[in-house]
């Protein structure tokens, strides 16, 4: 197969969605047809034989327990026709939200100022293009369990295929694969869950390079680069929003949120909450109050 370097990116929420799929099994001499904008992505994954696919000027030799996501507006073609038995599954499936795709590697990749965008969004979703499936007999049983669902009625359908189709992305998603997320990445996803589980007590530079064992000026520059704030910014926003929720659904004074979210002036916790949400707390609260 020849070596891809593409990675594809959706901002999620929302995931993207399934709309179809199924499985096609091909005999010496049968070959992919091929389509120019479908309008749909197009995931494949070959369970047995070769596969041979092209997308505008990339040709891939697709064999077990490979993977390829075609994009909804490139023409894609069959290079040459298959030399034996091949089994291969495909999903159809839209994007609600932004997707890009980068040609960069998983080295370099953090330093794509278009990436780092997207790892600002609550989440972004990272596939990439052509991929050697680490766990190929799990995504066979999330494809068999997506085309038997088709038989089911509908009402019942929809849902298990949703759901396994959401959990077929995890599986593929890189961002849950260290090997695959730049160093810079995965310290400031752990940085992030640090505060987040944190975000009550008292947490310092000093504290935080404990907890992570890296230096509190590289997990800056880390945090920084990934989410375009310190880990301190981080934090204070973090509060901030967790104060928002607390003002919404408690009916606890200014002062005890403030303390409750680790703010120990409470002056100080109503000047960051005016200026970052740009109104006082007793205001924010009197807006959505009947």
């Amino acid at each position: 197969m020849t070596e891809a370097s593409e990675h594809i990116y959706f901002a999620a929420p929302p995931l993207p969605y399934y709309l179809e799929s199924g499985v096609t099994v091909h005999k010496r001499g049968d070959q992919h047809p091929s389509r120019r904008h479908l309008g749909v992505f197009d995931l494949i994954i070959v369970e047995s034989g070769c596969l041979f696919i092209g997308e505008e000027e990339r040709k891939w030799e697709l064999t077990a327990g490979q993977s390829l996501v075609l994009l909804p507006d490139r023409p894609h073609y069959s290079v040459k026709p298959s030399e034996g038995k091949t089994v291969f599954y495909w999903v159809h499936f839209l994007p609600v939200g932004e997707w890009q795709q980068s040609e960069l590697d998983h080295a370099s990749i953090s330093h794509d100022q278009h990436y780092n965008r997207f790892l600002t969004a609550p989440y972004s979703l990272h596939l990439q293009k052509a991929w050697t499936l680490p766990y190929p007999e799990q995504a066979y049983r999330l494809m068999r369990t997506l085309n038997k669902a088709g038989a089911e009625r509908q009402s019942s359908a929809f849902w298990t295929q949703q759901q396994t189709f959401e959990e077929l992305l995890r599986m593929m998603d890189l961002r849950q694969n260290d090997s695959y997320t730049s160093p810079s990445v995965t310290l400031a996803e752990k940085a992030e869950a640090y505060i987040k589980n944190n975000y009550r007590a008292e947490i310092t530079s000093q504290t935080m390079a404990d907890a992570l064992n890296f230096h509190y000026n590289y997990i800056t520059r880390c945090m920084k680069q990934v989410y375009g704030m310190t880990p301190i910014d981080y934090l204070s926003k973090y509060r901030l929003e967790q104060a928002k929720l607390l003002l919404l659904k408690t009916e606890w004074p200014v002062a005890q949120i403030a303390l409750h979210v680790g703010f120990e002036n409470v002056p100080y916790f109503s000047n960051c909450f005016t200026r970052q949400i740009g109104m006082p707390p007793t205001k924010f609260r009197k807006q959505y109050m009947s």
